[in-house]
């Protein structure tokens, strides 16, 4: 009797990028990101080269977003007062950000996004994954480089009047998609269970955020005094007014 073997199909030939982004978008499983993560061309530099360019898309969108949604603010505050800001000098301005700072924005995104996949995967090794960084951040970076993309064109139309909160809606569930979907890529890649899959991605965060949160809570309790003097000083000085 002939058994089939679990091991992933490996194609004899590259897919194109784009193949690869709609197979992780549209075919989540174990399977699948079992066997992105072995095929030949799961590379991280590979990897780095899709979210850099899908974080310099969105990073430019959204710095045109906001600088049109502060023009309209400006306009609706101060009325003429704001008119160097309508002129074209003021678009120049906003595109000479976008173009200047997007790209700096991008390799920020990389660097965390490297760093953040790192320790999913360093978790991942303690819960016993069998997969390698490598394998992780270029099964990650095929789902989250297109919902970048994706993202990008969400802020624009989130930016239209009336109807933008619609697409404001749209794009946080695809996040939530994605969100799961990188669970389950933390998974495939390692061959482990749905807890060790659920924890090696959100430990991190949890981690993170606690740390911050004691930051908070001490740099208030270090500062309170400070703050209770200047808050008696304004009492006092309220009081002192006739």
């Amino acid at each position: 009797m002939n058994e089939q073997s679990n091991m992933p199909v490996m194609s004899a030939t590259p897919e194109p990028f784009y193949q690869v982004w709609i197979k992780a978008l549209t075919r989540p499983s174990e399977q699948t990101y079992a066997e992105l993560a072995a095929s030949p061309n799961a590379k991280a530099n590979t990897a780095y080269l899709w979210y850099f360019v899908a974080a310099l898309v969105q990073f430019f969108f959204v710095s045109l977003v906001q600088g049109a949604v502060m023009k309209r603010t400006l306009e609706q505050m101060g009325g003429g007062q704001y008119g160097q800001f309508n002129s074209g000098g003021g678009i120049a301005g906003t595109l000479i950000t976008a173009v200047c700072g997007a790209p700096v924005l991008a390799v920020i995104g990389v660097l965390f996004f490297a760093l953040g996949t790192a320790i999913v995967q360093w978790i991942a090794k303690m819960f016993g994954g069998r997969g390698n960084f490598t394998q992780l951040a270029y099964v990650l970076s095929a789902i989250l480089s297109p919902f970048l993309l994706l993202s990008s064109v969400l802020t624009l139309l989130s930016a239209i009047p009336f109807v933008g909160l619609c697409f404001s809606l749209v794009s946080m569930l695809a996040g939530l998609y994605v969100l799961v979907l990188e669970i389950m890529a933390v998974k495939g890649v390692n061959q482990f269970g749905w807890g060790a899959a659920i924890g090696s991605l959100f430990i991190p965060g949890l981690v993170v955020g606690f740390v911050c949160g004691c930051l908070v809570i001490g740099s208030l309790m270090a500062l309170g005094p400070i703050i209770g003097n200047v808050f008696s000083g304004i009492n006092q000085s309220l009081q002192g007014v006739p």
